[in-house]
């Protein structure tokens, strides 16, 4: 159930024994339809819960309904360890397509931890892997253009999902909408529009029904200036 957990990541190494610890110690795993909402702000959180299989985003809304997608989790992300500190969250979670999740209750985390130093550190590592990726999206929204946006979310999904096996040939399944995208990228619908079109008219990328097809990684991540170190790839 934890295969996917810290996959691939320096510094982030869990063993056999940890590993085993939070498979038995879980406590739920669930399927969830698309646009699932698992947490709302400000609600009181009593579980954390690690991403199987799909994609979950979080975001914020302003006063006028208008979103903001503040991260993207993909599968073997713990989506929500903040919370178990913190106890509530000021934004909201949901489900992009169908999702697998598994949970953990916090007693639960509290039980598993204790006198488990490592585990503890790798869990913590985790949230700040989540910092690294929220401090590039600000990068991202500041100071990039329109395509350079896109350009460096999909560089850096490619890479998270290259990390746990789930890139093919350039390829990999994102159950987004275009609008997903441009709540993404601090854009509006009309203008992810010509984005997706003119990176498609470069010979750079396609994204078309769920499925993104780089063509041209270099070009990709030199449109996007994209350098994933802050990702923590082991680059083994």
């Amino acid at each position: 159930m934890t295969r996917l957990f810290l996959l691939n990541r320096t510094q982030g190494r869990l063993g056999a024994e940890e590993r085993a610890v939070l498979d038995d110690a879980c406590e739920q795993v669930r399927e969830l339809p698309a646009r699932h909402i698992l947490v709302r702000a400000g609600e009181r959180v009593h579980t954390s819960t690690l991403l199987l299989d799909g994609f979950i985003c979080r975001y914020m809304d302003d006063n006028a309904g208008a979103r903001q997608l503040v991260a993207i989790h993909v599968p073997g992300d713990f989506v929500d360890l903040h919370g178990f500190p913190l106890q509530t969250l000021e934004h909201d979670v949901a489900a992009m397509g169908p999702v697998t999740i598994a949970s953990w209750s916090h007693e639960t985390l509290v039980r598993i931890t204790e006198g488990r130093p490592h585990l503890t550190r790798m869990l913590w590592y985790a949230t700040l892997l989540d910092a690294a990726i929220h401090r590039e999206w600000i990068f991202r929204l500041g100071r990039l253009g329109a395509e350079g946006r896109l350009a460096h979310l999909i560089c850096e999904l490619y890479v998270r999902l290259e990390a746990v096996g789930l890139t093919r040939d350039g390829r990999f399944t994102l159950p987004l909408k275009q609008a997903d995208l441009a709540e993404a990228c601090g854009l509006t619908n009309v203008h992810i529009n010509r984005v997706l079109r003119s990176i498609r008219e470069q010979g750079i990328m396609t994204f078309r029904s769920g499925e993104v097809v780089v063509h041209d990684m270099a070009r990709l991540r030199k449109l996007g200036e994209f350098e994933p170190s802050y990702l923590y790839i082991d680059p083994q």
